[in-house]
């Protein structure tokens, strides 16, 4: 099956961003595409908060889970939206990192709230607390497909393979992360996490980034590492799309996932121990 991962590089204006986001999936889906997906917070990159409550809306008011919604009926895809920045009625007023699954009647398949909030320090220069303005999911999600089961992630949840191995367990024979992922870490720990997490799970691992400088009208701008893989469960890189947006493509055959597992059960070998 034709899948294409979209390479983002979105503002922090929800309404400008839209635009682009309809051509690429137009895109990709002119091209054959019947699997797409976007990445980490497709409709908005900020981390100023007092932004984030002026632009960014509730899932029921949200501009881009609606218009991408009907993109997705009029094209006939399946649609992974990576996640979007949503408000929601929680009382601190914190916000919800939420991926979508996205059927070829444009219906909701899934949805899930990003567990793992990105709260560290990177170095000197460079700090985040996702906590403060978001607030974390507490369900892993597995959605629900013709051609697999997909396991539901979002970017730092990648570091925490708990999460990937009860995906597994619970039937997924693919794992998406979508990612805005730091510059730095990302250099350093991008492939080798997620080829580690196709490995350990025999899964196909696919992770559509955002990328580079992300233009912001009046508050500080963010970087972010690009480079969206595309996974085979043997751990093989089967796209690198590097640092440019873009649309990219490979072919997913789901019989890779029963070899796999053959080869090396290492789900079915598992056995429990005591914690020392």
């Amino acid at each position: 099956m034709k899948t294409a991962l979209l390479q983002l590089n979105v503002t922090d204006d929800p309404a400008k961003n839209l635009p682009v986001t309809l051509r690429m999936l137009r895109d990709a889906a002119a091209q054959d595409a019947q699997f797409v997906l976007t990445p980490e917070v497709t409709n908005c990159v900020s981390n100023n908060r007092t932004h984030q409550r002026d632009v960014l809306q509730s899932e029921e008011e949200d501009i881009t889970l609606a218009a991408l919604r009907d993109e997705a009926k009029s094209l006939g895809i399946w649609l992974l939206i990576g996640s979007l920045g949503l408000k929601t009625t929680d009382a601190d007023g914190r916000f919800a990192n939420r991926s979508f699954l996205i059927d070829p009647s444009g219906n909701i398949a899934a949805r899930y709230d990003k567990i793992h909030m990105f709260d560290v320090d990177i170095d000197a220069n460079e700090s985040y607390r996702e906590s403060a303005g978001y607030r974390p999911g507490d369900r892993a999600v597995l959605g629900q497909t013709p051609f697999a089961q997909i396991g539901m992630a979002i970017c730092y949840d990648l570091r925490f393979p708990a999460l990937f191995q009860a995906l597994a367990d619970a039937g997924a024979q693919i794992l998406t992360v979508p990612a805005a992922f730091s510059p730095v870490t990302g250099a350093a720990h991008w492939h080798a996490l997620l080829r580690a997490r196709s490995i350990e799970t025999g899964c196909f691992v696919l992770a559509p980034a955002q990328t580079g400088t992300h233009a912001s009208a009046a508050h500080k701008t963010r970087d972010t590492y690009g480079h969206s893989l595309a996974i085979d469960p043997w751990g093989e890189v089967l796209l690198d799309a590097g640092s440019a947006p873009g649309v990219y493509f490979f072919d997913l055959n789901m019989e890779l996932c029963a070899q796999t597992r053959r080869r090396v059960p290492s789900l079915a070998n598992r056995r429990p121990f005591s914690n020392p």
